[in-house]
């Protein structure tokens, strides 16, 4: 057989008699009880051109594959044809059901019924989960953003209740201003806080410098930075408006009372009588609090999703407005005719971290940069940017940017994962969902744009970044296990390129990354094993070999020892051509072409799961067994164009986890912190927190130090 099947590692169900002959009915068009050669390459064809109607230099009809398998047959031939005698080597023109059934089943194809089977077993192993395991779960996701935003209402609580004390307390006060003095003043001290972290929820590289610290990263998910602004946003406007109301509706109807003059003389002084409405509202607190309110409502009116969807230009320049409301907000204080200025000090440093960081990237707009672009297919573009001068990026893998194409527009900004860089060209991978990005595809479908060739187009860019993402702390740990899905891999593709990269300079990242950094309070022993004779000397560990790491893993060889590090990804995608985004990057980590070392200072492991079910059970079959396909000349997938062979169905977490767990109990090592990253729904992380704890306290109660 000249193409041999090689099968993902995965405890699979083989195909059932009765899934066999279902596929033989589908291929025995004519009923008569046998299936012809011609039958099934016809079968394979139509199937072929199912999963692949645009073929890839990988696929077996495209001429570039044909050209590599003419090597091993001398002569040009159909690579389907070629590929269908491989797996039927010695069968006859015709077979019956019975020869048939027994020949699939060599082949070793994953039953339908587990990929079908493998979502439902995962949504009822979440409802099966005892309640006190399913809250543990859930508080590890979500407690941290609760204590935070409990605490940011216990603040806001705080604030509105001291102010609001103060005035019932002040007897003058009330006898001058009545009720709404009370009701203004206990706003205002709500309003304080919610200002503050309405700003701060904005300046991404507070977030950025922020995410340094672990504590404050635990509690604070910078990931929901919008949603908590929204939140901060309708809070803001609600309470400015019941300021407002508690001002007009009350102080100043009750302050402008004749009777009640002789009080405001007493409190105000009497210079401020008579007090009228007019002089109320003309004094500087009274019209700079009325544009601000009228701002904010404007700014709030223009961020709602109509407005959005219809012109997200406008709500961008809406937000200009952000800058004199600011000094507006903070111009009524001024006065100090009630207290002393109190919003000012809230404000100004947000308020100047914003106003800085906005005019950064107001100017970063005019500051194009060369770059191309490629359609990758209907759901994704890559735009690879080259540094001006020719110097190296100084980003790091995990991080994002804020992009803007002046060509679709000049007031958007949007954030997109760094999926590589290496030297001065960087890229990013974009999802074509919105309408943005969708007239970024129409964009490049463009005719009057130059071609590089390969598909790659020119095009005007401007970047501003780069801000932090939780994938950078994936230095942190020596073994680490990466989850993403779709596109949700981009920050943690980035981080292979960074170790193919390093790699090449012969460089080592973790010691790169963490300087003298401890990882935690514990000490791994994957560190301990590289220090010197002398207990104060550290040694830098040897360059990681990438290559060898994976070679080792094609050839299917054990290192002798357990590796300093381990890098485990799991990247889940809906369809076999997502995988092209990152097909290169995939390919050539997993290639072995350069020189071996001996011995490997990383152990890489990259698996690929495609879930889309395909409900005919040929167009199952062939998929299969078209991934599996490999020759000695064309040593990747003849469906996908990697190296390593992909799962299909969804994967078990569970089983991945305890596979992890057991395999570094089988090397011996009995000490170490496993860093679980995950991009995704949050029921999966649920799902992952569950067993990480699971696998934490099965390993504390052996004995073994694993984390």
């Amino acid at each position: 057989m000249d193409g041999p099947i090689d099968t993902a590692a995965e405890n699979f169900q083989p195909l059932s008699d009765a899934e066999i002959k279902a596929f033989f009915h589908d291929i025995d068009k004519d009923n008569n009880g046998y299936a012809t050669f011609d039958e099934l390459e016809a079968k394979l064809h139509a199937v072929h051109e199912e999963l692949a109607p645009k073929p890839q230099k990988h696929n077996l009809n495209h001429p570039a594959r044909k050209d590599i398998e003419k090597g091993n047959h001398n002569h040009v031939s159909d690579g389907l044809h070629t590929f269908l005698l491989g797996i039927m080597p010695d069968c006859s023109a015709h077979i019956n059901e019975e020869d048939f059934v027994k020949r699939v089943r060599t082949w070793q194809v994953l039953s339908q019924k587990q990929t079908d089977t493998k979502e439902e077993e995962a949504q009822e192993k979440e409802r099966k989960m005892p309640f006190r395991r399913r809250l543990r779960a859930y508080w590890a996701v979500h407690g941290p953003t609760y204590v935070f935003m409990a605490c940011v209402v216990a603040l806001q609580f705080a604030m509105g209740l001291w102010q609001m004390i103060i005035y019932i307390k002040n007897s003058l006060a009330r006898a001058a201003l009545g009720w709404g003095i009370i009701v203004a003043e206990a706003c205002a001290g709500v309003l304080y806080p919610t200002l503050c972290f309405m700003l701060l929820s904005m300046s991404r590289h507070f977030s950025t410098f922020l995410r340094r610290s672990w504590v404050i990263s635990r509690f604070i998910n910078w990931d929901y930075s919008q949603t908590f602004h929204i939140y901060m946003s309708i809070a803001g406007l609600s309470f400015a408006t019941l300021h407002a109301i508690g001002h007009l509706a009350g102080s100043m109807v009750m302050g402008s009372q004749p009777g009640r003059q002789d009080a405001v003389a007493r409190y105000l002084g009497a210079d401020e009588v008579p007090l009228t409405p007019r002089a109320y509202v003309s004094k500087l607190p009274g019209w700079t609090g009325l544009v601000a309110l009228g701002l904010f409502w404007t700014i709030s009116l223009m961020s709602m999703p109509l407005v959005r969807n219809w012109s997200f230009e406008a709500f961008q320049l809406a937000h200009l407005l952000m800058f004199p409301m600011i000094g507006l907000l903070c111009a009524p204080g001024t006065a100090a005719i009630l207290q002393a200025p109190m919003m000012g000090y809230w404000l100004a440093f947000p308020g100047l971290l914003v106003i800085f960081e906005r005019s950064w990237r107001f100017a970063r707009g005019f500051m194009n940069m060369r770059a191309r672009i490629k359609l990758l297919d209907d759901d994704a573009v890559v735009i690879s940017i080259r540094e001006p001068r020719g110097r190296d990026w100084t980003y790091s893998a995990g991080q994002y940017i804020l992009l803007q194409v002046p060509s679709v527009s000049f007031f958007q900004w949007h954030p997109f994962p760094i999926s590589a860089y290496r030297g001065s060209v960087m890229q990013v991978h974009i999802k074509l969902d919105g309408d943005w990005t969708n007239a970024l595809r129409d964009y490049c479908k463009r005719d009057d744009l130059r071609d590089q060739g390969d598909g790659w187009k020119d095009i005007n860019v401007s970047i501003d970044g780069p801000f932090g993402a939780p994938a950078q702390r994936f230095y942190d740990y020596d073994y680490s296990i990466i989850i993403g899905g779709g596109i949700g891999i981009t920050p943690f593709s980035a981080i292979l390129a960074d170790l193919e990269g390093r790699h090449l300079e012969q460089r080592d990242p973790w010691q790169s990354r963490r300087g003298s950094r401890s990882l935690s309070r514990g000490r791994s022993i994957g560190r301990e094993s590289r220090r010197g004779s002398k207990p104060s000397s550290i040694t830098i560990a040897p360059p990681v070999d990438l290559a060898a790491a994976v070679a080792e893993k094609v050839e299917g060889s054990k290192p002798r020892t357990p590796p300093t590090r381990r890098v485990d990804f799991h990247w889940s995608v809906r369809d076999k051509t997502n995988l092209l985004w990152f097909s290169d990057l995939l390919s050539r980590a997993l290639s072995n072409t350069d020189k071996l070392a001996n011995k490997s200072d990383l152990d890489l492991n990259i698996h690929t799961h495609v879930t889309m079910k395909r409900k005919n059970i040929s167009t199952h079959v062939f998929r299969y067994l078209l991934d599996s396909y490999r020759t000695e000349s064309a040593p990747y997938s003849a469906l996908t164009g990697l190296k390593q062979p992909s799962h299909f169905g969804r994967p078990d977490f569970d089983e991945i986890l305890e596979k992890h767990m057991q395999e570094l109990i089988d090397q011996g090592i009995t000490e170490k912190k496993v860093g679980v990253f995950y991009c995704g729904t949050p029921i999966v992380g649920e799902i992952l927190s569950d067993r990480c704890h699971l696998l934490t306290a099965k390993a504390r109660d052996t004995g073994i130090k694993i984390r």
